[in-house]
């Protein structure tokens, strides 16, 4: 039988079952609803993926690798490359189902189910009932991306001194035990979301999240040899440049994307990430030439991140005066975070982890309370400050206990530190066998 003859056996064996009368679509999980397709959010949704895929690799990759010794560029940018490749998989096993599908009563609360594991009951015919203009094979994606970039982000707390298979462990069980329960708890039904707490794009569940995460690891671990010694100035400041620029683009997706449909609210986020972004640069700027006596690029690059961190969980519920101000706030406050406080403590943040993500989600999600308009997004309706610092102290304490477990499991099985030797070579020849030279 020929090709084409083939197709179309199968294309009338098709049709004859559709049309059979004992045909019936197979139950939907509690989670989904029918598709109802809407080729506009589709197409938005799809372009908003891989953008936010973008920010991973290359964007974050590039940002951080750019950023240590010449000595430990190739052991960033794999650890970034390692958590999309582990997460990715484990989305697929269970992450999205626990994250996104409905538990048991007794646990929905805190954490979905294991109905949809292996994407069971996951069809071309079904949606989440989120979104149900989207496929869900779509929405998976999407969200998929955000569990990615989030455990890269905390590698930038540990980089230059934590074991490869130490971070592979981490990166695994960091997003069973932390990033799933926080993301259910917020945005898949759980019992943050229900009450009342605001998070548009992920300030809590990516940005806290991960800056808490990063902060524990940098106690736990301890700094890096020579630290506040030796010059560990970034090797390539080009490269956390292009980086930089990378995640600016693919922000746009990350919070323009979560809107869900390609409309006026899809194009208040945009604009507001823009504007925030800007406005955090230029507060950063002023305050290290005060405090230093000359802006730095490094500095100018990490308060656009800064803004871009404040912004995403406002960006769909403020207006462009509301996102101004978050920026103009956070970009000063990213920089006590990153500068002030780490060396009032004395912790080894390597990359700021938690001095961006942690304080400059913190400030957005706080500030989130006060911006917040029904003029732009009918959900702003009885937003506070009080309610977003209620889902902060959430997810700050799940997360801070969560890692801490999470490190314990690592330092008895693989061991969480390379040797002061390796340390002292360097991550990429002695982890990786490679160098840049």
């Amino acid at each position: 039988m020929t090709r084409p003859a083939v197709f179309a056996a199968l294309l009338a064996a098709g049709a004859a079952s559709a049309a059979s009368p004992a045909f019936a679509a197979p139950a939907l999980l509690a989670h989904q609803a029918p598709l109802a397709l809407d080729p506009a959010a589709t197409a938005w949704v799809l372009t908003s993926t891989a953008l936010v895929l973008l920010m991973t690799l290359p964007g974050l990759a590039l940002f951080y690798g750019g950023m240590v010794r010449k000595k430990n560029i190739i052991s960033v940018i794999a650890q970034s490359a390692a958590a999309f490749a582990i997460v990715s998989v484990l989305w697929f096993l269970v992450g999205y189902s626990l994250s996104f599908g409905k538990g048991p009563d007794a646990v929905n609360g805190f954490i979905g189910g294991l109905q949809a594991a292996f994407l069971n009951g996951v069809t071309m015919q079904t949606a989440h009932s989120l979104l149900p203009g989207l496929p869900e094979l779509l929405f998976v994606s999407f969200q998929m991306t955000f569990a990615i970039i989030t455990p890269a982000l905390i590698a930038g707390a540990f980089a230059e001194r934590m074991k490869f298979s130490a971070s592979l462990l981490f990166f695994g069980l960091w997003h069973l035990i932390v990033y799933a329960p926080i993301c259910h708890q917020v945005w898949g039904g759980g019992y943050l979301g229900s009450l009342g707490v605001l998070d548009f794009a992920g300030g809590a569940v990516v940005h806290v999240n991960a800056g808490v995460a990063g902060l524990v690891c940098a106690l736990v671990l301890g700094p890096r040899h020579g630290f506040g010694r030796d010059n560990m100035a970034p090797a390539n400041l080009v490269y956390s440049a292009i980086g930089t620029g990378l995640l600016l683009v693919g922000w746009l997706g990350f919070n323009a994307g979560s809107a869900g449909a390609a409309d006026a609210l899809a194009a208040t986020a945009a604009f507001n990430t823009i504007l925030a972004a800007g406005a955090a640069a230029l507060g950063w700027m002023t305050i290290e030439w005060f405090d230093r006596k000359r802006p730095t690029l490094l500095g100018l690059l990490s308060g656009i991140v800064g803004g871009l961190v404040a912004i995403t969980p406002a960006a769909g519920f403020v207006d462009p005066k509301g996102a101004f101000f978050i920026g103009l706030i956070a970009g000063p406050a990213c920089y006590a975070g990153a500068v002030w406080l780490k060396h009032a403590l004395k912790y080894d943040d390597s990359l700021d982890a938690f001095g961006v993500h942690g304080i400059g989600g913190i400030a957005g999600a706080l500030l989130t309370g006060v911006f917040a308009t029904t003029s732009v997004n009918a959900l702003s309706e009885g937003a506070s400050v009080w309610k977003q610092a209620l889902g902060l102290g959430g997810a700050i304490v799940w997360s801070a206990v969560g890692t801490f477990v999470v490190l314990m499991i690592c330092k008895f099985t693989t061991g969480l530190r390379v040797t002061k030797d390796q340390e002292v070579e360097g991550l990429d020849y002695t982890q990786h066998g490679e160098a840049i030279h």
